[in-house]
């Protein structure tokens, strides 16, 4: 595991701080490539507030993006903060919760109709002088209400429904009105339906509750999740001061002077020396070296270029540039293995195909529709060259 101290800087900067670990760690041809194989956990907070760890990022451009959601995400829970503070708002207390289920009975919404049905308690929240405030959007995309919905989750309820929002998801005017009736509030407060078995209910509510509170002083510490649009989601609140034991990933080691000697006796050359050993032996420019080198096949690439019948040149253009053309056009760059790359150029070294043919057998592959190099020559009905 790899720590870094806190830096103040752009999420591009962030990227190319991940990047040149990545090269580092490349260079040493110890550790294994591809998604899944590296996880970066990145700790962001803005304006002092509270540290959210993301979890669990695995791509460069992922990890830009997330940093860029999150920056902007925090702050505006920081804008939200301040427009809470200037309304002075009472805090939540047990008896602004109520039993809805009877009154809901007759809602048309589906879910709510489920959610009886299955055997859930519809349970309501009020909060005073929060009309408006759930959806309050500082940024796109960016809401209290969202929030929460998010943060329910985690007690295995779907979501919450928020007056900001309603009548909508079938319920009606006539629902709300009586909601508020029994609730004995106006159009300028707020309220919080939420549906989920007993068990867990309270629990749920209680963190709504806790999170309200919170809203008012910024961001608080917590763990999140990323997804495949580069937003973050919640998981679980933050260990705070309280955890008092060591990190349980990483075991306490006693590093020895031998143990430190031995380590510098095997540093590997840096990235721009390694870079220029590449161009230099396989007569590459220094966007293809860049390419192959930060690509998954820099070890396949220099093992095909031991055969001399291979122009390294082509080589890494069908390395870096044709098989990530297939992948960007959707097709499944995990049915492509190495010894299908590798079978293909002795097949060429051996005149058996023409350089053509290998975009043609990747793509039969890649889509499978062939599993095999030698299926999707039959397929593709390609000729050998001696023939």
């Amino acid at each position: 595991e790899i720590a870094l101290e806190p830096v103040d800087v752009s999420p591009s900067e962030i990227k190319k701080i991940a990047l040149a670990l990545g090269r580092l760690l490349r260079i040493t041809k110890k550790v294994t490539r591809g998604i899944g194989s590296i996880r970066q956990d990145v700790n962001i907070s803005v304006m002092g507030s509270g540290v959210v760890e993301v979890k669990g990022v695995q791509q460069l451009d992922q990890l830009e993006k997330i940093i860029e959601y999150e920056a902007k995400r925090q702050h505006g829970l920081i804008l939200i903060s301040k427009r809470l503070k200037n309304l002075k708002l009472e805090k939540v207390l047990k008896n602004d919760i109520f039993d809805v289920t009877e009154l809901f009975r007759s809602c048309n919404s589906k879910i709510i109709k489920k959610a009886i049905s299955d055997g859930s308690v519809i349970k309501s929240i009020r909060i005073k002088n929060f009309a408006g405030l759930f959806s309050y959007e500082p940024y796109e995309g960016i809401r209290l209400g969202k929030e929460l919905g998010q943060l329910v989750r985690f007690y295995g309820i779907g979501g919450i429904f928020h007056s900001d929002e309603l009548p909508n998801y079938g319920i009606e005017n006539s629902d709300i009105q009586r909601l508020q009736k029994l609730l004995e509030i106006s159009s300028n407060d707020g309220f919080i339906i939420i549906a989920g078995e007993n068990s867990k209910i309270d629990f749920a509510i209680d963190s709504i509750i806790k999170r309200i509170e919170d809203a008012k002083n910024g961001v608080p510490a917590e763990t999140r999740g990323t997804t495949p649009s580069g937003e973050t989601v919640f998981l679980r609140p933050r260990p705070g001061a309280s955890r008092m034991y060591p990190e349980t990933d990483i075991p306490p080691l006693a590093i020895t002077d031998d143990q430190i000697k031995l380590a510098k006796s095997s540093i590997p050359k840096s990235w721009d020396e390694s870079l220029i050993d590449i161009q230099r032996k396989y007569a590459l420019n220094v966007q293809l070296a860049e390419q192959i080198f930060d690509s998954e096949y820099l070890q396949l690439f220099e093992k095909i270029c031991l055969d001399k019948h291979h122009s390294p040149n082509f080589v890494a253009s069908i390395l870096c540039s044709t098989i990530t053309n297939l992948q960007r056009q959707g097709l499944d760059i995990s049915l492509l293995k190495s010894g299908d790359i590798l079978k293909s150029f002795e097949l060429l070294a051996n005149n058996k195909i023409a350089k053509e043919s290998m975009e043609i057998i990747f793509e039969s592959i890649m889509s499978n529709k062939a599993k095999s190099v030698e299926e999707a020559i039959e397929k593709s009905a390609i000729t050998s060259l001696d023939e």
